[in-house]
């Protein structure tokens, strides 16, 4: 169960930004600061790769609504990657069945990919930008300083990512009221835009 940790630890951080988890597994595994990660994660194509998307996702995830439209592709990938990663790992240390770390993996990653995206969607409800480039700028360092905790001290970090879960969720819970007044909105705007163009189809060009 020695990797159990580390899987836990993996598993939240990629509900937050996947490809930034396998890009620093990847590069610690590279540059031999550990023997945890398995050799897939070292590939060159698999870095290049998760260079890319994390570019893609830290500029993505700093404008308000494309993020919450980001979160929501990512709704499945994110916790595909937390499954794959902690299979992975538990298969690189032989300590725990790859099934069973694939499972921790991957519903620690839902759960806080569920907190990431429900907090956007509340601090999206605010009309200015800075909130949400402070907010994923916090989550962007939050990852890169627990997943590097975790390569020295896997169980205290993963302790540290129980606790933000815990934390998260209760403030998603808090935020839950503010989150469905966003949610209605979006559709009341959504209407609003279908009935518009319904009377211009209906009325026709000028003539």
């Amino acid at each position: 169960m020695s990797v159990l940790p580390l899987v836990f630890t993996s598993g939240w951080a990629s509900g937050i930004n996947a490809y930034a988890v396998v890009l620093l597994l990847g590069v610690f595994g590279a540059t031999g600061m550990t023997d945890e990660v398995p050799a897939s994660l070292q590939r060159t194509d698999v870095l290049v790769v998760a260079g890319v998307l994390f570019l893609c996702e830290a500029v993505a995830d700093k404008i308000p609504y494309v993020d919450s439209v980001w979160d929501s592709v990512h709704t499945v990938i994110r916790p595909v990657a937390g499954a794959v990663i902690g299979a992975l790992l538990a298969g690189q240390s032989g300590s725990l069945p790859d099934l069973a770390a694939g499972a921790i993996g991957g519903s620690t990653a839902l759960a806080s990919h569920a907190v990431k995206a429900g907090t956007r969607m509340a601090v999206n409800t605010s009309p200015e930008p800075f909130s949400n480039i402070a907010l994923s700028t916090a989550e962007d360092l939050g990852v890169a300083g627990i997943v590097t905790f975790a390569m020295f001290h896997p169980g205290a970090a993963a302790v540290i990512a129980a606790v933000l879960l815990a934390a998260g969720l209760a403030v998603l819970v808090f935020l839950w009221t503010r989150i469905r007044r966003f949610l209605r909105r979006r559709a009341r705007r959504r209407e609003e835009r279908r009935l518009a163009a319904g009377a211009r189809a209906a009325t026709g060009p000028p003539g």
